[in-house]
């Protein structure tokens, strides 16, 4: 998933805080887990295996947040 994605959901109220139940306000350190690498004769290649981010609630006074790979489980569609 890209940090386009995280955005997107964030901004269309799609991801839920467990805590309180209200849509996430705010995200941080997202970052792209690689799952290969491969570096040859002018050729590269990188196989990203899923990314981690930190989810922040920001509706007080709720102060859950979660640094997690699983973040699609907070979606509510």
């Amino acid at each position: 998933m890209s940090v386009e994605k995280i955005k997107g959901l964030i901004s269309e109220k799609k991801i839920v805080c467990p805590k309180c139940k209200k849509a996430v306000q705010k995200f941080d350190k997202y970052v792209e887990t690689m799952d290969s690498v491969w570096d040859g004769a002018g050729d590269s290649h990188t196989q990203a295996a899923g990314s981690k981010v930190t989810l922040i609630c920001g509706n007080a006074p709720c102060s859950w947040q979660e640094r997690s790979e699983y973040w699609e489980n907070y979606i509510d569609e």
